[in-house]
């Protein structure tokens, strides 16, 4: 029994002085301790990194590598709960189309590369509404001689899907002016289609009212939507039109003063903006740690 004894103690007290690498149920250990099996822990887990101080992390933390010669670290991975058949806001962002390149910040004539404008060369005399603004319009059928479509270059942007359910909400605000001022009292009709993928999921049909000898402006408010998109990337776009041709002379501006003589506006008032929010319902999502 003593035998027993001693030579234990000075079997433990070899392993615990042992210089090289130990290893259970192996005969090869690859590093300092090489454990060829499972491993229970009963109580805690501690962290040295050569500081001194040894840190056992907090509940829900997981241990993570950070790479070769570098110690591991705690981290704590804040996971959103998604409950089942419910709709989230996975996606958003807003764009705009604004252009201060210029001393005056005025526009559309010279270097502004903001918002789009229509002389009454440009009106669109071969639209037809109830055919030419259906739903999923090619935005190409639009950008032909006749229907005179421009595309402000601003708001042409991608966002990303997900899932296979899912439903998008677009919002395009801006400001249309004419320069009336030659007395001319009659409206102007325009539109704005918004475009996903190339592909018309909103369009209205506004118009400027009557002011004679002024340069009158509104504010062009539209919301859109598209619903069950194919996971991936998706394009998001607006183009409008000028329908109506009232007298020479009077130039649209959509989201850019209509001229640079107009005393008024400026591109920062008339700036084009498109919001554009992805709700889905969650389904497949990127492991919390890459194997």
């Amino acid at each position: 029994m003593k035998k027993t004894l001693i030579f234990s103690i000075t079997l433990i007290s070899t392993l615990l002085c042992a210089q090289g690498n130990v290893g259970v149920a192996t005969t090869n250990p690859r590093n300092n301790l090489d454990v060829n099996g499972d491993i229970n822990i009963g109580k805690k887990l501690y962290l040295d990194n050569d500081t001194g101080t040894l840190v056992p992390g907090n509940a829900g933390q997981v241990l993570v590598s950070r790479g070769p010669n570098n110690p591991p670290t705690w981290k704590t991975f804040r996971i959103p709960e998604y409950l089942t058949n419910k709709y989230y806001l996975i996606f958003n962002d807003s764009f705009r189309d604004l252009s201060t390149s210029t001393a005056t910040n005025q526009g559309p004539s010279g270097t502004t590369g903001q918002g789009i404008t229509f002389t009454n060369a440009e009106t669109a005399t071969g639209i037809i509404p109830a055919t030419d603004f259906a739903q999923d319009t090619p935005l190409t059928s639009l950008t032909v001689p006749g229907k005179n479509f421009k595309t402000i270059s601003g708001l042409s942007q991608n966002f990303t899907v997900n899932s296979t359910q899912n439903s998008t909400y677009l919002l395009f605000e801006t400001v249309v002016q004419q320069n009336n001022g030659g007395g001319d009292g009659s409206n102007i009709k325009f539109a704005c289609g918004i475009f996903v993928d190339g592909l018309l999921k909103s369009i209205r049909i506004n118009r400027i009212t009557p002011s004679p000898n002024s340069s009158t402006f509104i504010t062009h408010t539209q919301i859109g939507g598209a619903e069950n998109l194919v996971p991936g990337t998706h394009s998001v776009g607006v183009a409008c039109t000028r329908l109506t041709n009232p007298v020479a002379g009077l130039t649209l501006g959509i989201g850019v003063p209509a001229t640079t003589s107009v005393s008024n506006l400026n591109n920062f008032m008339t700036q084009s903006s498109l919001k554009v929010d992805v709700y889905e319902i969650p389904q497949n999502f990127s492991p919390i740690v890459n194997p």
